[in-house]
C-alpha cells in the first residue's frame, strides 16, 4: 500500500492551475500503482487556523499541564502531523502569491513543524524526525521566477520540509501564466508533460 497525502492551496480551489496539475499527477500516479490510499486536503475550502499566541502556547505546554482547550488545539495539529507521518508520497499544489506561499499553506506548516514532533533540537542543530518520503510540488506562477532571487518559494519549501527531515523533493513549474495565452498554454502543456513523466 502506498499512502499519498495531497494538499492543494489555491484560492481558486479545484479550478486553480496548481490544483489542476497536482490532480492530474495523482490520477496518473495512481493508475500506475498496484495499491494506494489517498488523503486530500484543500486548504482554501477547509483552512487551518493561523497561528496565534493561544495556539503556540498550547503546542509548547507540557501535555500533562494542558487545559481542555489546549488539548483540543493540539489534537488538531496531531491529526495533520499523523497524516504526514503516514504518507509515503506528498503532493503539493502551490501557487505563488506575492512572491511567497499562500497564507493557508503557511498556516498548515505552522501546525506540522512542531519541535518534538516533526523535528527536534540537538547540540548540532535541528534534526528532522520524518523520513522516507517523496514530495512533488506543482507550482503555478503568473510571472517567470525560477532561478531568480524573486523565487522565495522554492528555497522556503526545501528548507521547511528539510527541517522536518524531508529532502527528496521534485518541482514542476508552470510559469508565465499571466503573460499572455500563448505563453500560458505552452507552460501548462510543458508542465503536463513533466508531471506525466514523473508519474510513469
Amino acid at each position: 500500500m502506498t499512502n499519498i497525502l495531497h494538499i492543494n492551496s489555491s484560492l481558486f480551489g479545484e479550478d486553480g492551475k496548481s490544483s489542476q496539475m497536482a490532480n492530474q499527477f495523482i490520477q496518473a500516479l495512481r493508475s500506475k500503482l498496484d495499491d494506494s490510499a489517498l488523503m486530500s486536503r484543500d486548504l482554501h475550502a477547509n483552512p487551518i487556523p493561523h497561528l496565534d499566541g493561544k495556539r503556540f502556547t498550547a503546542f509548547v505546554t507540557p501535555a500533562e499541564q494542558r487545559t481542555e482547550e489546549q488539548k483540543l488545539i493540539v489534537a488538531e495539529s496531531d491529526v495533520l502531523i499523523n497524516e504526514l507521518r503516514d504518507a509515503d508520497i506528498i503532493v503539493l499544489g502551490i501557487p505563488l502569491y506575492n512572491l511567497g506561499v499562500p497564507s493557508t499553506f503557511k498556516a498548515y506548516i505552522d501546525h506540522v513543524a512542531r519541535a518534538g514532533e516533526t523535528f527536534r533540537y540537538t547540540a548540532n542543530g535541528p534534526e528532522g524526525l520524518l523520513s522516507n518520503k517523496k514530495v512533488y510540488v506543482f507550482a503555478a506562477r503568473g510571472g517567470k521566477y525560477v532561478e531568480t532571487p524573486m523565487d522565495t518559494q522554492t528555497p522556503y519549501l526545501r528548507h521547511i520540509l528539510g527541517l522536518m527531515g524531508i529532502s527528496d523533493i521534485e518541482f514542476v513549474y508552470a510559469e508565465g501564466l499571466n503573460m499572455g495565452p500563448d505563453i500560458a498554454d505552452k507552460a501548462l502543456a510543458d508542465a503536463r508533460t513533466q508531471l506525466l513523466e514523473k508519474a510513469a
